[in-house]
């Protein structure tokens, strides 16, 4: 069974108290995202392996050691994911990027893929899927099996906010894949959304309703 990893770090919990408040605008609710998102991937990528190698310093040679193995492929969930690619950048510059595009099917409310374009060979790369929701679990759910179903074996999932309902429904369909995760919430509402939450990550993003 993946892990479940609670990132507490007080930068990223004091920064999702802001994000939280509803008086927060939309150009401060993007910034806090791309920072909380960044501090996240400096905790996602714990676990990468590192090999030898030698620099030349202003002195004398060094021994040092830089990423080694598999490179780095991101994946937002369209459109909410798009607010964390920055941040994530921000740190690990030469990373991939894809996209997975979703809607919930109004009749069965299921999710629907209606885009998806990845990196090249995804079978050696570690890929992060990134949404900042993990409500229902559904979303997250397909875009995992999208990128599994395209190649991709080391998966991991990262959102800010997530319901246990969302938690329990990605380990039931993808049991392999660890999740982040800055705050798990109390549930969800009658409409689904994640309680207390923050609001509609997308509509605070992008300042639509």
């Amino acid at each position: 069974m993946g892990a479940v990893h609670l990132l507490e770090h007080p930068l990223i919990q004091h920064k999702l108290t802001y994000m939280r408040n509803k008086n927060t605008g939309t150009k401060e609710f993007r910034a806090l995202v791309q920072e909380v998102a960044m501090l996240m991937a400096y905790e996602i990528t714990r676990d990468l392996p590192l090999q030898e190698t030698t620099v030349e310093t202003p002195v004398a040679w060094a021994k040092t050691r830089v990423i080694a193995g598999k490179t780095l492929a991101l994946v937002p969930v369209l459109r909410a994911g798009l607010g964390m690619v920055d941040g994530i950048l921000n740190l690990i510059p030469k990373a991939k990027v894809g996209h997975v595009g979703l809607y919930r099917d109004p009749a069965t409310l299921q999710p629907v893929e209606y885009y998806c374009k990845l990196p090249q060979n995804l079978e050696e790369r570690d890929v992060i899927v990134v949404d900042p929701m993990l409500a229902t679990g559904g979303s997250a759910s397909a875009a995992i099996s999208a990128v599994r179903q395209r190649g991709a074996t080391a998966v991991k999932l990262m959102c800010l906010v997530a319901a246990p309902e969302g938690v329990q429904r990605v380990q039931r369909d993808h049991p392999e894949v660890d999740i982040y995760v800055a705050a798990i919430d109390a549930g969800l509402n009658d409409h689904g959304y994640i309680v207390p939450g923050l609001g509609d990550a997308g509509d605070r993003l992008f300042g639509t309703r």
